[in-house]
């Protein structure tokens, strides 16, 4: 049987499953999911080789994950069903011992893709920001709801994790709804057809506008009901291509089917009247931010079009605790507060940096990019994000980018983003190694900052945040 086609499988028949990257922000749910199932599943991951979070692997193990060396041990029958990372060179050990076994392959895309598809309600969360936010607050109100949703999400969500699922990033229900970010970076949204699709933004990150554009376009297109962020020009113009019936649109404080009006604003929350068929409704959530708005204006649309009530959804919605890593407060020590955030593009650090804006005190910013190829293909709009967000008394550091081994082309550096910024009369600076980035934050500090370390693809820059919590405090 067609490893992209299991879900037709009871799990007595169901195949063997191999992650070769399966500590990985999209591989780890979906082999939790799969293994939730009842499927075999078995990984390796060179993180787990270095050492790095032992506690997501521990947490896999505990869940009957049987964890190998990448050195091809854990790859020793054609009858092994192979799944990749796109981060997973051919010549990797794993890589060469299914080659030579002749084991079905598929990426993490393929195999969710069929996952999804097969399901009675897929609900897809696509745009350049804010997905992960976005699916975890439609399975939130699924679940609240009583609808038991199976959830595919790419962070920790908060409402979900528990002493015994810390790493709660996917949710195995028996519902009808599977409700999954999908991503555009490597093309594979192509392979989703979502009845519910959300699109909250179009702006550059991994792929040009154009190709962002044709990938975006084609995804909503596909959907019963497209849930489409109006305040967003290139989301709106893709929506304007459908039928109206088919769109429900989003937006803040400007014309649209959800519209958000009256923000008010805290450091850790918000709350905003909903506009919605001449009804007004009062909502709280317990994240910050206007992006946040905009997220929670697509869930809702989403939950709506999924037979949520409009009162169900917004109440569920007050007792949403946030993601891992997104904007996450992290603890506060001799009064500054430390916050673990996943910006990494210019529209995700721009949210952060304007959030953070609203209330008074300085900001000490750790950016650690998330690679090489990211930094060439967007430095120029990242250097123009830190330049127009940062206020003249903030400090910004950059380690160098994260990197796990590989072939990689070093054109663009952080030594040349942070030469680009300073000379903008911003306070930036280059610290090649991340610890001497973090210390200097932490010397700097004052009461009433705000140190916030951001970066994607690197689980341990939340063990970093906690480290500079411990330093202030000692």
């Amino acid at each position: 049987m067609d490893i992209t086609n299991p879900s037709d499988q009871t799990a007595a028949d169901q195949p063997a499953y191999f992650f070769i990257g399966i500590g990985g922000s999209g591989m780890m749910p979906l082999a939790m999911i799969l293994a939730g199932r009842g499927a075999t599943v078995a990984g390796s991951d060179r993180n787990l080789d270095q050492g790095r979070v032992p506690a997501k692997f521990d947490d896999l193990a505990a869940k009957g994950v049987a964890l190998f060396p990448q050195d091809g041990s854990g790859i020793v029958s054609a009858d092994q069903h192979v799944v990749a990372s796109a981060a997973i060179e051919p010549t990797v050990p794993d890589m060469i011992a299914a080659a030579a076994l002749g084991c079905p392959r598929a990426t993490r895309a393929e195999l969710l893709a069929s996952l999804f598809n097969d399901s009675r309600l897929p609900i897809g969360v696509a745009g350049t920001s804010g997905k992960s936010t976005v699916t975890g607050m439609i399975g939130w109100i699924l679940h609240t709801a009583g609808r038991d949703p199976t959830v595919m999400n790419g962070a920790v969500m908060k409402n979900f994790a528990t002493p015994d699922a810390p790493f709660a990033s996917a949710l195995v229900g028996e519902g009808d709804s599977f409700v999954s970010e999908v991503d555009e970076s490597d093309g594979s949204i192509a392979h989703y057809a979502p009845k519910i699709a959300v699109l909250n933004n179009v702006s550059l990150d991994h792929k040009s506008l154009d190709e962002l554009r044709a990938l975006f376009g084609a995804f909503i297109a596909k959907a019963e009901t497209a849930v489409v962020n109006a305040n967003d020009p290139d989301a709106a113009a893709l929506a304007a291509r459908l039928p109206r019936g088919q769109v429900t649109t989003f937006a803040i404080d400007a014309s649209a089917d959800l519209r958000a009006e009256n923000l008010a604003p805290e450091p850790f929350a918000i709350a905003f009247d909903l506009v919605s068929r001449g009804v007004r409704t009062r909502v709280t959530l317990a994240v910050p931010g206007r992006h946040n708005v905009a997220n929670a204006l697509a869930a809702i649309g989403a939950a709506m079009a999924a037979d949520v009530s409009l009162p169900d959804a917004v109440k569920a919605l007050a007792s949403f605790t946030g993601l891992r890593r997104r904007f996450d407060l992290v603890g506060e020590a001799n009064g500054v507060a430390v916050i673990d955030d996943f910006g990494h593009n210019p529209d995700k650090i721009a949210a952060t940096l304007d959030t953070l804006h609203a209330f008074p005190g300085r900001l000490l910013i750790l950016f650690q990019p998330h690679g090489y190829g990211p930094l060439k293909v967007m430095g120029t709009e990242l250097v123009a994000t830190f330049v127009e967000r940062m206020a003249p008394e903030d400090l910004l550091v950059l380690p160098d980018p994260a990197y796990y081994g590989g072939t990689v082309t070093r054109e663009v550096t952080s030594a040349d983003i942070a030469t680009q910024i300073a000379a903008q009369d911003r306070d930036a600076r280059h610290i090649p190694d991340r610890a001497d980035a973090a210390a200097l934050l932490v010397a700097e500090a004052r009461p009433g900052d705000r140190i916030v370390v951001m970066g994607a693809r690197d689980d341990t820059l939340s063990l970093l945040a906690a480290t500079m919590v411990e330093s202030l405090a000692g």
